[in-house]
């Protein structure tokens, strides 16, 4: 068993900067668990002190049901893949692979069949007698993995591997990274910022902020049900549209009213947002949420016309399939996501500057406290 588990663990430097706080964590046998968040929230010190990298200030650190707090790194048997690939640079590429394997004195026969076949899944077999600089930034990376894999470790951690790599190389190396882990059903950790890498990669996703983990659970649990505004507008792209209001009933119907925003509540929202009616709020709704009212009206109930609101349009940007609009509404900036189909070749087509009426699914909005900032659906 190669499960990982955290129990209460904090990280807290002489200084007094709190960096991990009483973190509990359970990452499966097997399991591809990512750690997100922006820079400076604490997740790559607790890949680190799960690495032994770090020293941990309180609570238990398990791997595989091994207490492993005094464990030295070498003996906790992980393999850590980090953003600066770490390769020898006046080694091969097949040195390289073998330098971890030769310390832990494995038999020379062992040592020549975990590179080739090492090398198989990677496809770097013609690259083994190339050093790193004769290496592309995609294949070094490769390398740095295949260091990684021939120890055969109980598990991977990564910590942001991706990073110096461009945006072609970063969607590549992100499909191999994943069938990297259903070949070799190992668990994995993975810490990376960027939110559509732990979308796309992650089995479950533990989001991360001032050292508190604040919601874990699969992509889509997260997308479309967050705990809070923070994880809200973290998970996804572009991020979740915010509009400060309160909720008042007028003729047993409730609205989300804000600055130059009025929206009929849903149905289906209606028990719980009455009990915080005349609270200060925040209604948070997504881009592809957002359509031009022209396109939608043709096929909305006289229910949805209450959710038109009007806004000035201030950048297109033309993605391929999609389309990014960005608008302004009473001061504040919003975007909706449409389809490119919507916008090319119609007369009436929106234009920068213009006052566009929009429809906003209200039955896809979230709420939020807005002191806590807790989401109330």
């Amino acid at each position: 068993m190669a499960e990982v588990v955290l129990k209460n663990v904090s990280k807290v430097y002489p200084n007094g900067v709190r960096a991990v706080n009483n973190i509990n964590l359970h990452i499966k046998d097997k399991e591809f668990l990512v750690l997100v968040g922006p820079s400076g929230c604490g997740k790559s010190t607790i890949l680190r002190m799960i690495a032994g990298l770090e020293e941990v200030s309180s609570g238990e650190i398990y791997i595989g049901e091994r207490l492993v707090n005094n464990v030295p790194p070498k003996d906790r048997n992980i393999a850590m893949v980090f953003q600066n690939y770490a390769l020898y640079p006046h080694m091969t590429v097949r040195q390289n692979l073998a330098f971890g394997l030769k310390l832990h004195k494995h038999p020379p026969e062992v040592i020549e069949e975990r590179i080739k076949k090492t090398a198989e899944i990677l496809g770097i077999f013609d690259l083994l007698d190339r050093k790193p600089r004769a290496l592309s930034g995609g294949q070094r990376q490769r390398a740095a993995l295949g260091r990684a894999i021939v120890r055969q470790p109980l598990v991977f951690l990564f910590d942001e591997p991706l990073s110096n790599l461009d945006a072609k190389f970063r969607v590549q190396m992100r499909a191999e990274i994943k069938k990297l882990h259903q070949q070799l059903k190992t668990t994995m950790i993975y810490v990376t910022h960027d939110q559509v890498e732990a979308m796309t990669m992650g089995e479950r996703i533990a989001v991360i902020k001032a050292g508190t983990i604040q919601q874990i659970s699969t992509p889509a649990f997260l997308y479309h049900n967050p705990v809070n505004k923070f994880v809200a507008g973290f998970i996804g792209s572009p991020s979740m549209n915010f509009f400060e209001g309160r909720v008042v009933e007028e003729k047993d119907k409730l609205y989300f009213q804000g600055e130059g925003i009025v929206l009929e509540v849903a149905r289906m929202h209606t028990d719980k947002l009455r009990k915080v009616k005349g609270k200060d709020l925040i209604l948070g709704i997504r881009p592809e949420n957002i359509h031009l009212a022209q396109q939608a009206i043709s096929s909305a109930s006289s229910e949805v016309k209450g959710c038109i609101v009007r806004a000035r349009l201030e950048i297109i940007e033309m993605m391929g399939a999609v389309t990014y609009l960005s608008f302004t509404l009473g001061g504040v900036n919003f975007n909706a996501r449409v389809e490119s189909s919507e916008m090319e070749g119609k007369e009436n087509r929106p234009r920068i500057g213009e006052e566009i009426d929009l429809v906003f699914n209200s039955e896809k909005c979230h709420y939020f406290e807005k002191e806590s900032e807790q989401a109330i659906l």
